[in-house]
């Protein structure tokens, strides 16, 4: 007569193990064990004693006979007398059957989904920040049911056909012994309950469409295209669910004078001729003159420009820190072009005047001066190297 298996040894647990325990050790063998995986004869017979002992071991009553010395493969032993496939399914699925949505009852209740709006703002509002107030229209909780989804006074009852369970069990026989699949209860569609008067407002959704304010703060810095989160602030989910993330997309509006690469600000200042050759200094606007607070408030809408002596058109003037902020702290640069404005009319004596200037500096009849047309190749600058010295 061979002995009874050690059952606790064979799905290798103690004696004293819990139910996810054994329930964890059976999967993780029967993945190792199942005959599509692994074919060899002596394996189907480990996987047929492995899986005799969780029938066992899982069932608290067959259990507790065991513990107390009772005979473990009662009724001649083997696999498949009455072995459900859904316990095999649990080694495989994580406990949910074919065609199924898994064990117990669906919720009602889900989270919303997250949501995505577009909002415009100026570039000093994208560069120093805005708070807005926006509406929106999006799913809110249903206050007739309070997300229910049923009549005032009235409940969910349990699914006469699927006992509340959300599924009904299909049974087949096969060379594996009786194969029991779950499936979704058709008559209350797995959720396990039935709404005999839904809500009215709501029609058993638990959730309206509704248009409402939220409060959009915009950090300073954003850029084009960034997307702000607003945790919770989407649409509520079905069954008076928690809502989703609402998502806010920057969209930034040209500026008329200034424009943004990176953290830096650009602009273009026109001088006349004269001022570029005898100097000048312009005030020029900064971009905190767009913000209402700027006025009064300290911080500088304007700042003075040194155009020197002799300045050509093309030339760049660098203003540390008067960017745009960083989001992670900092300042970007303006960057001021200077264009000289050559005049294209002249009144008599201001064309008079300008041939006294070319006398004077002997520009009468100037022959030009010819440059390179790009830069010089690597062996062109190591001959020009040489040739001064």
């Amino acid at each position: 007569m061979t002995p009874d298996p050690d059952l606790y040894a064979l799905l290798g647990v103690s004696p004293d193990a819990d139910a996810d325990a054994i329930k964890k050790a059976y999967r993780r063998l029967a993945r190792q064990l199942h005959p599509d995986v692994n074919p060899d004869p002596q394996t189907q017979e480990k996987f047929k004693e492995v899986s005799r002992a969780y029938e066992i071991l899982s069932d608290p009553q067959k259990r507790a006979v065991y513990d107390r010395g009772g005979d473990a493969f009662p009724g001649g032993g083997g696999f498949g007398q009455g072995f459900s496939f859904t316990d095999i399914m649990d080694a495989f699925f994580g406990g949910q059957a074919p065609g199924g949505q898994g064990r117990g009852p669906r919720p009602r209740v889900h989270r919303g989904q997250a949501a995505l709006i577009r909002m415009e703002v100026s570039l000093a509002e994208a560069a120093f920040g805005v708070t807005r107030e926006l509406k929106v229209d999006t799913a809110v909780l249903c206050t007739t049911c309070q997300g229910e989804g049923t009549a005032p006074g009235t409940h969910p009852v349990p699914c006469e056909t699927c006992r509340g369970t959300g599924e009904v069990a299909h049974v087949q026989r096969s060379f594996l012994g009786e194969i029991r699949t779950l499936r979704p209860c058709s008559a209350c569609r797995g959720f396990g309950t039935l709404i005999p008067d839904p809500c009215r407002e709501c029609s058993g959704d638990g959730r309206v469409r509704a248009r409402r304010s939220i409060t959009v703060k915009i950090p300073a810095g954003v850029d084009n295209g960034t997307r702000v989160q607003l945790a919770s602030q989407g649409e509520v989910g079905s069954g008076g669910g928690p809502a989703g993330d609402l998502y806010v997309e920057v969209r930034v509006t040209p500026h008329p004078v200034f424009t943004r690469e990176g953290s830096d600000l650009h602009c273009t200042v026109t001088v006349p001729m004269t001022a570029a050759a005898l100097g000048t200094t312009l005030t020029l606007p900064t971009l905190e003159a767009d913000v209402e607070s700027g006025a009064g408030s300290g911080v500088e809408t304007e700042f003075d420009l040194d155009v020197k002596p002799g300045t050509q058109s093309g030339s760049e003037h660098n203003l540390r820190g008067r960017g745009v902020p960083g989001l992670r702290g900092g300042r970007g640069d303006l960057v001021v072009t200077i264009v000289v404005d050559t005049p294209t009319r002249l009144d008599p004596r201001q064309e008079e005047l300008l041939r006294e200037l070319a006398a004077i500096r002997g520009e009468e009849k100037p022959d030009g001066k010819l440059t390179p047309g790009g830069s010089k190749t690597f062996f062109g600058r190591i001959r020009d190297a040489f040739n001064d010295h």
